[in-house]
C-alpha cells in the first residue's frame, strides 16, 4: 500500500469517526426575492448535532436541479449537553445566489449515527426539496415550514410520553409530518419504531410505554400543502399544479418528488432528524415529581411572540422537580441566541434572550426547549415545548407633539437605517412628510391623512402610521420594512367645538380562496333600502322607539357567496368585546324581538330593530356585527346552517370547512356612533328596560351625542404596530392637509 494512499485512508477513517456520532438535523428556506440582475436569493437554515464539537460545515451538494452558489455561510453553537452523553447542538445560515426560481434539492450525507441506536445504521441522509416559484394564491414564494427540534430526547421507559414535533407554516398552509420512506433518499433506514405512534396531521409523536432501554434513529420528512388547487409559476416561463392534500390520501411509497398526484402535492420538503433515547423506568410518571415540570410564565407549546427588528426578545422558563435535581434547560433556536439560567432548591428558571437583525425582517424563527434533571445516574427530560417568533420591521424612534387640533410627529433619521426619507408615507399616500438634515417630520389635523380614532371609557385616542412607500427602483416589494405607529391620547371632558364624523368605510379582507372581499356596513331610512343614510350627517339621530334600517352587503371576486351573520351586540363604544353590551343575534339566532330581516341568503343582509338605550350616563351606541363569507351550494358550511343554539358544534365544523375554503373566517365589522334624537315631551316611560337578573348589558339606546372637547392633552406616544390590535377602530374622514 502507497503512502498516498495510506494517508486518504486515514482522512477517510478520521472523517468518518467524526461524522460517527451524528445524532440528527434539520433545513429550512425562506426566499429573499429577485435581485436587480434578474437572478434570485434564498436563505438556506440548517441545524445539526454531534458528539464531538459543534463546528459546522457545509457538507450540503446539489442532489437536482440548479442550486446557485453559495454568497455568505454563517454558523454557530447553540447549545450542549453533557448529561450522560455529550452532543453539540449547531446554527447555520447559508445564503444562496439562484439562476431561476425553479425547484431543486440539496442533500447532506455522511457517516455515521452514534453508536447503539436501534435503526441508527451506518451512515445518515437529509434531503431538502426548494420550490421558490411564485404560488397563484398569495403570489409570492412558497415558504417552507418552521420546525427545529431538542436533538436528543430522554423518554423512561414505563411512561407514556407525547413529543409535539414543531411544524409551523408561515403561509397557513397544511403540514404533514411523515417517516421517510425512500431507503438512502430520504432515510438511511427508514426504521418505523414499534411502541411509537406518529400522528401525520398533528406531528405528534406517541411513544406508550414498555419500551426496550437505548437509543432510537427517527428519520421525519415534513410537507406544506395548499389548503386548495394552486398553480406555482415560475421564471422561465414554466408552471406547475400544487394539490391540497386529501385526509385519506397515503403517504408515497417510492416516488415522493412526482407532481402528478391529485390527491396532494407538497410545495416543499423538509428533513427532521432526532434521537429517543429510552432510559430505564422511573418511580413515577407524574410530572413535577422526576420528570420536570413546566410552570408559569413558561410559554405554552405554539405560542406565537412578534418582536421587532433590533428589539430583544425574552423568553421565561420555569420548571419545578421534587423528587430529582434540576440541573439544566436544553435549547434549540436561531443564532446568537443566549440563556442565564438559576436553580434554587427544586425550582429552576431560565431567561432565553435574542435579537433580530434587519436580515430577519419577516421570518418565523423556531426555539424548542427542553427541562432536563438527575438522580444519581439517572437523567430525566420534561416535555418539549416550542414557540414560533415573527419578526417585523425596526420600530423607529420618535417624537410625538399633540395640541388641540392637530398631531406633529418627529422621525430620527438615524433610527430607520438604509431608508430614504422620500420612501416613506403617512396612512394617507397623498400626505407628505417633511424632511431636514436630522428628522423626517409630518404634521396633520385630527381628522386628516389617514388618522384614526379608537375610544376606551376615559379617552379619545387619535392614530397614524408611517411606513415605506416601494422604492421605485426596487424590483420587487412584499411588506413594510418600518412601521412607526403614533398617538395622542385626550380625555373625554367638556363639550367639543370640533365634530368628528366616524362614518366607517367599508372593510376589506383577503382570505386564500376568496382572495379580496369587502363588507360595507350602512343605515338606511326605510324598509325599501333605497335611501342610505349620507356618511356627511354621523352621527345618526334616531328618535326613540323609531325603527333603524341597517345592510351588511359582501362584494367578492369568487362567484356564488352568501353571507352569514354570526352575531351582532350594541355597545356604549366602538368594541365589540366591551363589557357592556346588548345581543341583538347570536350564532345566527335573533335575541331581540323587535329585529326584522328583510333579506338574507344571499350577498346581502338587511334587518331593522327599534331604537332604545342603554340605562346610565352613554350617549352613543356602536353595532357590531361578526359575519362569515361562504360558498353557496354546501349543505355543510355554517351559513347553511343557519341558527343554532350550539356553539361549540360550529366553531368545530367551521375550522374544518375553512380548510378546504368553503368558507372565510369571522370577522368583526361596526358601524356608528347613533344618537337619540330627544324631545321636550320624552319622559322616563319611553325607555324601554329589557334587563334579566342575570345581564349587564340588556339596556340599549340608539343615541349619539356631541364628541366631548379636547380639553387636556394626555400624551403623545411612539407604538409598533401591532398585527392583532385588540381596540376596534375606524378611519376619520380626510379633510385638506
Amino acid at each position: 500500500m502507497s503512502q498516498l494512499t495510506l494517508h486518504l485512508l486515514l482522512l477517510a477513517l478520521a472523517s468518518c469517526a467524526l461524522a460517527s456520532h451524528y445524532y440528527g438535523g434539520t433545513m429550512t428556506y425562506v426566499s429573499k426575492g429577485q435581485n436587480p440582475d434578474g437572478s434570485f436569493t434564498v436563505d438556506i437554515r440548517y441545524k445539526e448535532t454531534f458528539r464531538t464539537g459543534c463546528s459546522t460545515y457545509n457538507r450540503w451538494s446539489c442532489a437536482s436541479g440548479n442550486c446557485g452558489t453559495i454568497t455568505s455561510l454563517q454558523s454557530g453553537r447553540v447549545d450542549s449537553s453533557s448529561a450522560g452523553f455529550n452532543w453539540c447542538h449547531s446554527d447555520a445560515l447559508m445564503t444562496r445566489r439562484l439562476s431561476s426560481d425553479e425547484p431543486f434539492e440539496l442533500r447532506m450525507a455522511s457517516c455515521c449515527w452514534i453508536t447503539n441506536t436501534a435503526g441508527g445504521g451506518l451512515s445518515w441522509r437529509l434531503l431538502t426539496h426548494i420550490d421558490l416559484g411564485t404560488r397563484s394564491d398569495t403570489l409570492a414564494p412558497n415558504r417552507s415550514p418552521v420546525t427545529t427540534v431538542i436533538p436528543h430526547i430522554r423518554l423512561p421507559s414505563n411512561c407514556h410520553r407525547n413529543i409535539n414535533l414543531l411544524a409551523h407554516d408561515p403561509d397557513g398552509d397544511q403540514v404533514r409530518c411523515r417517516y421517510g420512506l425512500v431507503y438512502n433518499v430520504e432515510c438511511s433506514s427508514c426504521q418505523q419504531h414499534s411502541n411509537f405512534y406518529l400522528d401525520e396531521d398533528t406531528c405528534v409523536l406517541h411513544h406508550y410505554g414498555y419500551t426496550s432501554v437505548g437509543a432510537r434513529v427517527f428519520e421525519f420528512v415534513v410537507e406544506d400543502f395548499p389548503t386548495q388547487q394552486i398553480s406555482v409559476s415560475y421564471s422561465t416561463g414554466s408552471w406547475a399544479s400544487k394539490f391540497p392534500l386529501s385526509p385519506a390520501t397515503p403517504s408515497p411509497s417510492s416516488t415522493p418528488y412526482s407532481t402528478a398526484a391529485p390527491g396532494g402535492t407538497p410545495l416543499s420538503r423538509i428533513p427532521l432528524q432526532l434521537i429517543v433515547r429510552i432510559d430505564g423506568a422511573v418511580p413515577s410518571c407524574t410530572e413535577g415529581v422526576y420528570l420536570p415540570r413546566l410552570l408559569s410564565p413558561t410559554p405554552y407549546n405554539g405560542e406565537v411572540f412578534d418582536i421587532a427588528v433590533a428589539q430583544e426578545l425574552e423568553i421565561h422558563l420555569k420548571a419545578q422537580a421534587t423528587h430529582s435535581l434540576l440541573s439544566d434547560f436544553l435549547i434549540s433556536g436561531p443564532l446568537n441566541i443566549t440563556e442565564q439560567k438559576t436553580f434554587s432548591g427544586s425550582v429552576a428558571e431560565s431567561t432565553l434572550k435574542w435579537t433580530p437583525t434587519e436580515n430577519d425582517n419577516g421570518v418565523h424563527f423556531p426555539i424548542c426547549f427542553i427541562a432536563e434533571s438527575k438522580l444519581g445516574a439517572s437523567v430525566y427530560h420534561s416535555e418539549m415545548r416550542c414557540v414560533i417568533v415573527r419578526v417585523g420591521p425596526r420600530a423607529g424612534e420618535a417624537n410625538v407633539i399633540c395640541s388641540e387640533t392637530t398631531m406633529t410627529v418627529e422621525v430620527e433619521k438615524s433610527s430607520i437605517i438604509g431608508l430614504h426619507a422620500d420612501h416613506l408615507r403617512l396612512n394617507d399616500p397623498s400626505c407628505t412628510l417633511m424632511s431636514n438634515a436630522t428628522h423626517v417630520i409630518g404634521s396633520m389635523s385630527l381628522n386628516s391623512c389617514g388618522t384614526q380614532l379608537e375610544e376606551d371609557d376615559e379617552n379619545l385616542i387619535f392614530k397614524n402610521e408611517i411606513t415605506t412607500v416601494e422604492d421605485p427602483t426596487a424590483v420587487i416589494t412584499r411588506r413594510h420594512e418600518v412601521e412607526i405607529g403614533f398617538s395622542c391620547v385626550y380625555p373625554k371632558t367638556g363639550r367639543v367645538s370640533l365634530e368628528f364624523r366616524a362614518h366607517k368605510v367599508p372593510f376589506i379582507f383577503t382570505e386564500r380562496g376568496f382572495g379580496k372581499f369587502t363588507y360595507q356596513f350602512e343605515f338606511y331610512h326605510s324598509s325599501q333600502f333605497s335611501q342610505m343614510v349620507d356618511p356627511s350627517t354621523y352621527p345618526v339621530e334616531v328618535p326613540l322607539k323609531e325603527m333603524i334600517y341597517m345592510e351588511i352587503e359582501s362584494s367578492s371576486s369568487i362567484p356564488n357567496t352568501v353571507l352569514f351573520v354570526e352575531s351582532c351586540r350594541a355597545t356604549p363604544i366602538d368594541d365589540p368585546s366591551y363589557h357592556l353590551y346588548y345581543s341583538i343575534i347570536e350564532n345566527g339566532c335573533i335575541i331581540d324581538d323587535t329585529v326584522v330581516v328583510y333579506a338574507e341568503n344571499g350577498p346581502d343582509y338587511k334587518f331593522g330593530m327599534e331604537a332604545f338605550k342603554f340605562i346610565g350616563n352613554y350617549d352613543e351606541v356602536f353595532i357590531s356585527c361578526s359575519v362569515i363569507l361562504c360558498k353557496a351550494g354546501d349543505p355543510s358550511t355554517r351559513c347553511a346552517q343557519g341558527c343554532s343554539n350550539s356553539t361549540a358544534a360550529p366553531a368545530v365544523h367551521h375550522h374544518r370547512r375553512r380548510s378546504v375554503a368553503l368558507e372565510t373566517a369571522s370577522h368583526y365589522i361596526s358601524q356608528g356612533p347613533l344618537r337619540l334624537k330627544r324631545s321636550s315631551k320624552e319622559s322616563a316611560d319611553t325607555v324601554r328596560s329589557d334587563l334579566s337578573s342575570t345581564s349587564l348589558n340588556m339596556n340599549l339606546v340608539f343615541i349619539a351625542g356631541t364628541l366631548l372637547a379636547l380639553v387636556a392633552m394626555v400624551c403623545g406616544v411612539v407604538i409598533f404596530k401591532s398585527k392583532h390590535p385588540k381596540v376596534r377602530y375606524q378611519e376619520l374622514p380626510n379633510s385638506e392637509f
